[in-house]
């Protein structure tokens, strides 16, 4: 089957085009809700997302760790996302990550085409774009680059990019660095409902099988981005995802029915906490509806490392100890690969009813 090559959105980009293409117009209901991204991150009433200092995460002192693993809990439950601070990455190794990211998208577009995936053939790592079998059946205002960073053992170093020189080193670092926060992370969450320190971290795989996935979104600039959305509105099926951005605005988040724009908080890691998490702690902590807004005036990069379970090995359901006759289970055990299937089934027949 041959199936035609839309061009990536960053040639689209600066092809000069005025109006963009009607495959990335968003239906007329959520038209309504799209707004200058710019104008919604100035806005300051209303509900804003939490900053959690993670200073005392591992304090020596029993009421300050317990302060701080409260502050967490009580992101985790009302909001399932947050500015981590305090976080223990350095600047300057957050910077390294952004600058080798951003160096590889400023390669021509015909030099990322060597690194291309083939998501017809289920090869998702490398570089790609949404195709149009997501929800809606609609496109996406983005370019990416994917690949699994962590474990190292589970790495396939020939599809990293080459250029810049130093990717590996640089991202292979940072994933080093990343899966220890993350270990910091289950850990609090684990005490937080009560269970042992280690439980959640077993849960979701231990050190073994815990795979990170790492996901540069480019946003390239749009000429209508009131018409467009970066990435649809979706939960992420990790059990965390930690994301670094270039400090342009873009995330929005669906918070008791309103959609909230994201400030960019200075040396921060956005942290999600994904539907895994959320289904072992039978929806105590939550994993929170989001998008990603574009805007006209500036390129937008994220960095996106998903945590997640082996995809065969574990069923997930809602650990007994968050389960009582007063609150059920209220997700089915199914593993991660079948969560998967089960979310694009929902969605698929939701846009049949569309």
């Amino acid at each position: 089957m041959v199936t035609s090559v839309l061009p990536r959105v960053e040639s689209l980009a600066s092809s000069g085009i005025q109006s963009i293409p009607k495959e990335y117009i968003r239906p007329q209901e959520e038209l309504t809700s799209i707004g200058n991204v710019f104008e919604e991150e100035k806005k300051e009433e209303g509900p804003q997302v939490p900053t959690i200092d993670l200073t005392e995460i591992e304090s020596e002192d029993k009421e300050v760790r317990e302060r701080c693993q409260q502050e967490l809990k009580k992101a985790a439950m009302e909001w399932g996302v947050m500015h981590l601070v305090n976080h223990g990455i350095s600047e300057e190794l957050m910077d390294r990550v952004r600058k080798v990211g951003q160096k590889f998208f400023e390669l021509p577009v015909e030099e990322k085409e060597k690194y291309a995936n083939d998501q017809s053939s289920g090869n998702v790592q490398g570089y790609g774009s949404k195709l149009a079998n997501n929800a809606s059946g609609q496109l996406e205002w983005e370019d990416y680059f994917f690949h699994l960073i962590f474990p190292e053992d589970k790495r396939d170093l020939s599809i990293w990019p080459k250029i810049p020189s130093e990717y590996t080193e640089v991202t292979s670092e940072y994933a080093r660095q990343l899966r220890g926060l993350a270990s910091k992370i289950l850990s609090a969450l684990s005490i937080c409902l009560g269970l042992e320190e280690g439980r959640l971290e077993k849960e979701v795989g231990g050190v073994e099988e815990l795979l990170l996935q790492l996901k540069i979104n480019y946003y390239p600039k749009c000429p209508q981005p009131e018409l467009a959305l970066g990435v649809e509105a979706h939960t992420d099926i990790s059990a965390l995802t930690f994301i670094l951005h270039n400090m342009v605005p873009g995330l929005q988040l669906f918070y008791q029915g309103k959609w909230v724009t994201a400030k960019c908080v200075p040396n921060s890691i956005i942290m999600h906490i994904g539907d895994t998490i959320e289904i072992l702690s039978n929806g105590k902590f939550k994993s929170i509806l989001h998008r990603g807004l574009v805007n006209k005036e500036k390129v937008r990069i994220s960095w996106a490392v998903f945590c997640e379970p082996p995809k065969d090995k574990i069923i997930l359901k809602p650990l007994p100890e968050t389960v009582s006759e007063t609150e059920p289970p209220l997700f089915p055990p199914r593993t991660f690969a079948q969560h998967i299937e089960h979310k694009l089934f929902r969605k698929t027949q939701d846009n049949l009813s569309n």
